[in-house]
């Protein structure tokens, strides 16, 4: 490292982030570290503004808000010149939290060598402690929570427990992001494929909440094997807007099958990869995209299909497969060949048996 120049921040942080993805044990208590490229694909398509406060209630390493942090830079020239959204990006724009003060360390030290001066990064167990001080205070939530199991219902903020009761921590983690959001605020998170049609009450009642009580824009679903070689759990982003109102019309879907990487634990850099064509595609979702076929990669599904489905969110529900007509020969033609066939395997044997004597 003697020979790298470290005068810029950003070569820092880079350095820093690469020493982060060589992190081989996936934590006792779920955590993995979300790759970068999915990362932006998340702020991207959710294009945080200045003045909006981000959070991400089970932060880490911190890399949701760091990217957040760089793409709000590249895409605001005078972010840090003007005064006001300066102040509001080094002191209030960015908020993490986690319980592992080993996480905490490591995401206070990523923010500050990605060039953010005094983000809120915390200590908190967001599951278990209650939220009057932090409900509807921010604009934009982006997430990997753990799915670490179930917890006891003693252990869980009774406040979560109003929206959906449930020991399942991947739900209590999406009612945590609702109550979290202003309205109006809009989030991206990870979730086990098991939250798009788990068939439990509290399943169920969440799925309802979010696209009825709320406005759910899309559903990306991403290759299982993504989070290897941590996990090779199968996953999905889901897209909401917190309206109290609802809102939801048509649900997008998109199936990534290639994120730019081998599916498996070497995950080898390809040559192409579907996510600057999802990004392509969520811009005109609510134009061009309500044309495309159930059979194409990406589609939207009304809210009256979703409604009569039990608010199932998975994919493979809507997507229509067309199977490839297939003309065989007539069975008489096919018996002719093979008594063909036949005649030339006698024929060889005889001549083999010719050849021994």
């Amino acid at each position: 490292m003697d020979s790298i120049n470290m005068d810029r921040k950003d070569t820092k942080g880079d350095l820093y982030e690469y020493m982060l993805s060589k992190l081989a044990s996936a934590g006792t208590n779920g955590q993995f570290r979300t790759p970068r490229h999915i990362i932006d694909l998340m702020v991207a398509m959710t294009s945080p503004k200045p003045l909006e406060a981000i959070c991400d209630p089970a932060s880490g390493t911190c890399g949701f808000l760091v990217q957040a942090g760089q793409y709000l830079r590249d895409n605001n020239p005078s972010l840090l010149t003007d005064a006001e959204t300066g102040k509001f990006f080094h002191h209030q724009q960015f908020h993490g939290y986690d319980f592992d003060s080993t996480m905490l360390r490591i995401g206070s030290m990523n923010m500050l060598l990605h060039g953010v001066e005094n983000p809120d990064i915390s200590y908190r167990d967001s599951l278990a402690d209650l939220h009057a001080d932090e409900e509807e205070k921010y604009d934009l939530i982006l997430a990997n929570p753990p799915f670490a199991g179930s917890l006891d219902y003693d252990n869980v903020a009774k406040d979560l427990l109003k929206v959906v009761k449930t020991k399942k921590t991947e739900l209590l983690f999406l009612a945590l992001f609702i109550k979290l959001l202003k309205p109006g605020g809009r989030a991206a998170v990870i979730v086990p494929d098991g939250v798009l049609f788990g068939s439990t009450g509290a399943h169920k009642s969440l799925r309802k909440t979010l696209v009825e009580g709320h406005k759910l824009d899309a559903v990306v679903k991403l290759p299982s094997g993504v989070f290897k070689p941590y996990a090779g759990v199968s996953t999905a982003i889901l897209f909401f807007t917190k309206t109290n109102s609802g809102g939801t019309d048509h649900v997008w879907f998109y199936d990534v099958k290639s994120d730019g990487f081998s599916l498996d634990d070497k995950r080898t850099a390809l040559g192409s990869s579907d996510l600057p064509d999802a990004l392509a595609r969520w811009n005109e979702r609510t134009t061009a995209e309500l044309e495309r076929e159930r059979t194409d990669q990406s589609f939207c599904v009304p809210l009256s299909e979703i409604a009569a489905n039990d608010y199932d969110l998975s994919l493979n529900r809507y997507k229509e497969i067309v199977h490839e007509d297939i003309e065989h020969a007539d069975p008489e033609e096919i018996l002719l060949a093979l008594n063909g066939l036949e005649a030339e395997i006698a024929e060889g044997m005889a001549e083999l048996q010719e050849l021994l004597k």
